[in-house]
């Protein structure tokens, strides 16, 4: 039986794969305002008397979605002025979510049985690698499983 947390996990994997095909677009070097709108045909002026602002307002505007200083906000506005929809989202860098808390518990529970593993083998009661990977994986079931805080530490 899956547990709240696994399927919170399940709907947020399922919200987020839509947004899968937008990681390998490239965003263009002078952003999407100034793209979209050149590839339009609308001068500064045209989108600055959508937006009520000044051509001067609608440059720097541009300058800043170019440089990553933009509002979410500014962007939503200047997507409505265009008529289109302005979407955000994130995009696990290793496939899925569930993937990215996997991947980080196999880390702490490796941690955590190695660094057990060095005190006993100091005191002379260390374990053979198979025995190792198989706690690392079973620790790291468990960590998965509990979502511990200390999984993002």
């Amino acid at each position: 039986m899956r547990n709240k947390k696994q399927l919170l996990i399940e709907q947020l994997d399922k919200k987020l794969e839509k947004f899968k095909d937008s990681a390998m677009v490239q965003i263009p070097t002078k952003g999407w305002i100034n793209t979209i709108r050149t590839t339009l045909n609308m001068t500064r002026d045209q989108l600055g008397t959508k937006l009520e602002m000044t051509k001067g307002a609608i440059q720097k505007i541009e300058e800043r979605e170019a440089l990553g200083q933009i509002t979410i906000n500014k962007l939503r506005d200047v997507g409505q002025a265009l008529d289109m929809k302005f979407v955000y989202g994130f995009v696990p860098n290793n496939g899925t979510i569930d993937d990215l808390i996997q991947i980080e518990a196999e880390k702490l529970a490796q941690k955590i049985v190695l660094r057990t593993n060095q005190n006993m083998k100091l005191e002379d009661q260390g374990i053979g690698d198979e025995k190792i990977a198989r706690t690392i994986k079973e620790l790291a079931s468990e960590i998965k499983r509990e979502m511990r805080k200390s999984l993002w530490d």
